[in-house]
């Protein structure tokens, strides 16, 4: 098959996040079947912007036929955004007569996050008498309504509504990340039958052979703890709002006295205030470091006895989770103590860990004692368990297959 995904935001190893285009991309050039992928030259979420000089530009990553569309620069969430959006679209719009008669894809899949290019690819698709899919990251207008609190009455927020709606009814397929989604899409007008859940995965490779080594300093004080007879709780990625890691620093300080070390990896807009009232909290139980290379994650995570994944209480959970984090700590063998209160549990599932309520300082507290004191064979009984589910489940050679299938 050719299969032209739309993905505004789409990075690559050389470019950064995000990176699950890529993954299901590069799966389906080795099924055989030939991708192209058009993105946006500006993406708040990439580490590294591809050079443009003003013009569409065309590159091959691994296979994978890229296409980048200028975009103008923005920061936040304001104007600034919607206006690198509405450039991407119209960018898009005006080059769907050629692409379609040059590409001729089989299948295009609107996949951009926000729904609004379901419109543009809707029209690639009808040129190029392909399928038209939906791919669902995120319920916008919802997601936008519940967590960031939104009017439903605001121009945006009706935008997205208009776009989610006719995605449902004019797709062919519709492919969701979230789990717990049939009765919102069936609401707002999808024929169920049309609808797969393909969740976030991994690549079976990176967690294969010797991962990077970790910087000296991270390092050196893993091996102190490590010597001194602590248990290890860690933390890998987004210090954000939504990582509940207040709950973390509440819990660690109801556990000063406890053989227990938090090291916490990282960065993100609350890393330095969460540093900060660690130090003024004086919380000498608890550990802060920088970001590290993607490389160097596999190291990192298997110096945890503990993995902690944390959630605020926020009705929108109640779709589901699919985070790349918790994946990442299922690969690692980790035992995880998860704080969340959503539509699935991956955790409970796999069997890999403890959950708890979430925004509860004291059950967080009591969970890490009750997984401390298991044994070490115990914990690495749930850490098999944990692995074993992310293979059969969240490997990007199976999401893949599993996501052309409902194409045919």
């Amino acid at each position: 098959m050719k299969l032209l995904l739309v993905n505004h935001y789409a990075g690559s190893p050389r470019h950064g996040m995000e990176f699950r285009p890529y993954y299901l991309a590069r799966e389906w050039v080795r099924a055989g079947h030939e991708v192209m992928i058009v993105a946006a030259s500006h993406s708040h979420v990439r580490a590294v912007q591809p050079e443009l000089d003003g013009q569409p530009r065309e590159e091959g990553i691994d296979g994978i036929r890229y296409r980048w569309l200028p975009t103008p620069r923005y920061q936040g969430n304001g104007a600034g955004r919607l206006r690198n959006i509405l450039s991407f679209l119209r960018q898009l719009r005006a080059d769907a007569w050629r692409l379609t008669r040059e590409f001729r894809p089989d299948a295009v899949i609107a996949s951009s996050t926000y729904p609004m290019d379901v419109w543009v690819a809707r029209k690639l698709a009808k040129l190029a008498k392909a399928k038209l899919v939906y791919e669902v990251h995120d319920l916008w207008p919802l997601s936008l309504i519940e967590l960031s609190g939104m009017s439903p009455r605001h121009p945006f927020a009706l935008l997205c509504g208009k776009a989610e709606a006719d995605a449902y009814r004019d797709a062919d397929v519709v492919v969701s990340m979230l789990p717990c989604v049939h009765e919102h899409m069936a609401s707002r007008g999808l024929d169920l039958r049309k609808l797969q859940i393909v969740p976030n995965g991994f690549a079976p490779e990176e967690w294969q052979g010797e991962s990077a080594p970790l910087g000296a300093t991270l390092q050196a004080h893993l091996d102190a703890e490590r010597a001194a007879g602590r248990v290890i709780v860690g933390y890998a990625g987004s210090m954000g709002l939504p990582n509940a890691l207040d709950v973390l620093l509440d819990a660690a300080a109801r556990l000063k006295d406890a053989p227990l070390s938090f090291v916490l990896v990282g960065s993100g807009h609350e890393a330095t205030r969460l540093a900060e009232r660690t130090t003024a909290e004086g919380l000498k139980n608890v550990r802060f470091f920088a970001p590290i290379p993607k490389a160097q994650i596999p190291s990192l995570l298997g110096h945890f006895d503990i993995a902690y994944i944390g959630w605020q209480r926020t009705p929108i959970y109640r779709f589901g989770i699919a985070p790349n984090k918790l994946i990442d700590y299922l690969m690692a063998r980790r035992a995880i103590l998860h704080s969340v209160e959503a539509g699935n549990d991956p955790v409970a599932e796999a069997r890999a860990g403890l959950t708890v309520p979430p925004q509860d300082p004291q059950a967080v507290a009591d969970g890490l004692r009750q997984l401390a004191a298991l044994s070490p064979a115990e914990r690495a009984a749930m850490g098999e368990r944990g692995r074993a589910f992310a293979m059969a489940h969240h490997a990007y050679p199976v999401l893949a297959q599993r996501f052309v299938e409902a194409l045919t």
